[in-house]
């Protein structure tokens, strides 16, 4: 659309501007709703597809009364694509989250994915990238309240900060997590735009939006590789069910439908494979050591018996031989192979057939096809089959080799040690697979068995979120869902709260089946006042040296407030009092602790008035406080944080690395203001600085 003078009111225009973009995206909804399928589906089954098609259209075009149509404008200087004329006439369009076109096909709204929308995100004073204007849209409750300008290309203007940018990212959070499609950093956006083919890792210390950007680049890429995505499929990956609640209104705010999410714990269960049991964490290692593959590898292929017998086949009244040397032989070349075992065991029969049809030529006999596959189902190749390479099923495979000391100590002699193997084995061998007490380390080792028998789907984009608290073996359950597509890895080394945290982007990249993939990393806070993430940012140095600290845009005085508590003032009472002064706010409060001190400050809370949702529940203005364990604490984020007890987080887990890294993570949850009350002695890198 051509770029229009200056307006007398700009407000009143863009407001129109606003109500005829809602008017026609109705329009386009209303279109879709009207359609009549009945004359153009060939039976029932394309009926319920095509409906289930435009359904998820209809849900696509929906208008979000409380989200933004547009949240900015492009006025360029000449019209993109053309050649830079003298005198060519601009274009102006509206960026938005999804397009919006009226009745003559025109666009109003342009989908900020589109590369046209680019330069909203990319183009600076340095680089207006022949942007003329800049408008930022301000919004309350949905309505167009306010704008903004930057006169990119005028040398005249100086490069300034957007306080509606900032006012964006700092705005009261209640309910789940929104989308940032209307504040995208430049570096952000690079990560969100890079191509379908190749896999990436974000680095991203705490309120880089590393998530958020996991998840636009899920969004971006449906939109470039629409086709593609829609026949492999796509999925995200977070680290437990309240997170995945949390993020799951993102995609659906930008018009993304078909996205699936689970835990890695759905990705390798197993129909009636129930976890009943919880190793220690020693145990834990062990099992999610990738020394792990080598065992199960090897024990799968023990099943593999060379034939000693040679093969008799009667087919009418001639009798074919197959000595065992050439049994032998067509055994060994399929091992060679290194194929799954369950294709290399539907493979054997055939070549066995291959053998005797050669013999029949041989005799004069001229078979075709139907010969050979009826000689594979002859009742003596299929005994044959069944004796060299029989059957593996998988959970029966990983039962045995946790209760047999004879059979776990043949395949991983020379890979763990005699202590590591102890680890491994059940004190009481269970008698079958289902009354067995499986552990989820020992459904990933299920998975892994199962992919070495048959090979495991492949999707084509995986986003894996929390990364750093994968075990090596979890990582190739992950990665075998992404064998021929690629991969968005998110994480912080700093986060990582697991006994086997990932340690190097490197070998976690390894493990996933992706050491190509670019490392990414965002230094840049947006959400954590610079305050509360200095403070945090003390125990780097003790839990994960040589990492950079995030350095935070957000100068938020007043944000961080760290209070002793005498115990004749009592800190469970300190901590009711933070939470009703922390409530006199606007926006969303978590009240995080240890694990083992959330049953008393449930009942405390319920005593003093004040009900409170877990985590995962949805925030709302009536219902903004939650109390949160902090072993789920990781990925969310509350306006105003109350940190009760740091000691008793660190004192909660196994060690004191992993102790710091889980109170690094509850330090680093809040967006507004931050109040830790303790009574105990505060960790060393925190303690108060002498006067």
């Amino acid at each position: 659309m051509p770029a229009h003078a200056p307006e007398s009111d700009p407000l009143a225009r863009e407001r129109s501007h606003l109500a005829a973009s809602r008017s026609a995206l109705r329009a386009m909804r209303e279109d879709v709703e009207a359609l009549d399928i009945r004359d153009v589906t060939a039976n029932w089954v394309n009926a319920i597809v095509l409906q289930a098609q435009i359904d998820d259209r209809i849900k696509a075009l929906a208008d979000l009364s409380h989200t933004p149509l547009f949240f900015g404008r492009l006025d360029y200087l000449h019209a993109p694509g053309a050649e830079l004329a003298e005198g060519a006439e601009g274009e102006q369009f509206y960026i938005g989250r999804r397009h919006v076109h009226d009745a003559d096909g025109d666009p109003m709204v342009i989908d900020w994915r589109a590369p046209v929308s680019q330069p909203f995100y990319r183009a600076s004073k340095a680089d207006p990238q022949d942007v003329a204007l800049r408008r930022r849209f301000g919004y309350t409750s949905g309505e167009l309240t306010a704008y903004e300008d930057e006169h990119l290309s005028d040398p005249a203007e100086a490069a300034a900060v957007s306080k509606l940018l900032q006012q964006e990212i700092e705005r009261p959070r209640v309910g789940p997590m929104r989308d940032i499609v209307a504040t995208i950093q430049p570096e952000q956006d690079e990560i969100v735009r890079s191509g379908l083919s190749g896999s990436v890792c974000v680095q991203g210390g705490p309120g880089t939006g590393k998530t958020a950007v996991g998840l636009h680049r899920v969004a971006y890429l449906l939109y470039a590789h629409r086709d593609r995505l829609a026949r492999t499929g796509t999925l995200v990956i977070g680290p437990n069910r309240s997170f995945l609640h949390y993020i799951e209104q993102v995609l659906p705010a930008l018009g993304e439908l078909e996205v699936k999410q689970a835990t890695v714990d759905d990705l390798v269960a197993r129909p009636g494979l129930e976890v009943r049991g919880a190793d220690e964490a020693a145990t834990a290692v062990v099992k999610g050591d990738a020394r792990m593959a080598r065992v199960l590898r090897d024990a799968v292929r023990s099943h593999v018996t060379a034939p000693t017998e040679p093969l008799m086949v009667v087919r009418g009244s001639r009798r074919w031989r197959v000595p065992a040397y050439e049994l032998a032989e067509i055994v060994e070349e399929l091992q060679r192979r290194d194929i799954r075992y369950g294709a290399a065991r539907e493979a054997l029969p055939q070549r066995i057939a291959h053998q005797i049809l050669v013999r029949m030529e041989q005799a004069g006999e001229a078979p075709d096809d139907r010969v050979q596959d009826a000689v594979a189902r002859n009742a003596a190749v299929k005994a044959a089959v069944k004796e060299i390479w029989p059957p593996v099923e998988p959970a029966k495979l990983v039962l045995r080799l946790l209760s047999d000391p004879e059979f776990l100590a043949v395949h991983a002699e020379g890979v763990l040690t005699a202590d590591e193997q102890k680890l491994l084995l059940w004190p009481k061998p269970y008698r079958s697979v289902k009354s067995a007490k499986w552990s989820p380390a020992d459904l990933v080792l299920i998975d892994e068995a199962s992919d070495l028998v048959e090979r495991t789907h492949s999707l084509g984009h995986v986003v894996l979120d929390e990364a750093q608290d994968l075990s090596p073996m979890q990582y190739r359950a992950v990665g075998r869902r992404c064998t021929t597509g690629s991969a968005t890895v998110l994480g912080d080394l700093a986060q990582g709260t697991t006994p086997w945290a990932t340690r190097s982007w490197d070998d976690a990249l390894t493990h996933l089946g992706k050491p190509e993939a670019v490392l990414e990393e965002l230094t840049a806070g947006f959400r954590v006042p610079r305050e509360v993430i200095a403070y945090a940012s003390r125990l780097l140095p003790a839990i994960s040296p040589g990492l950079a600290p995030v350095s935070s845009v957000r100068e938020t005085p007043g944000s961080l407030t760290v209070t002793e508590v005498t115990e004749t003032d009592g800190l469970t009472p300190a901590v009711i009092d933070a939470c009703r002064a922390s409530l006199a706010h606007e926006g969303s409060i978590g009240l995080i602790a240890a694990d083992a001190r959330i049953p008393d400050l449930g009942r405390a809370l319920l005593d003093a008035g004040l009900p409170y949702l877990s985590p995962g529940e949805e925030t709302t203005a009536e219902s903004r406080l939650t109390l949160v364990p902090a072993s789920l604490a990781k990925g969310l984020e509350y306006d105003y944080v109350v940190l009760d007890e740091p000691a008793a987080v660190v004192s909660g887990e196994p060690d004191e690395r992993t102790g710091l890294r889980r109170l690094y993570v509850c330090l680093t949850r809040a967006v507004s203001g931050l109040t830790a009350l303790h009574a105990a002695p505060l960790p060393g890198a925190l303690a108060p600085t002498p006067a």
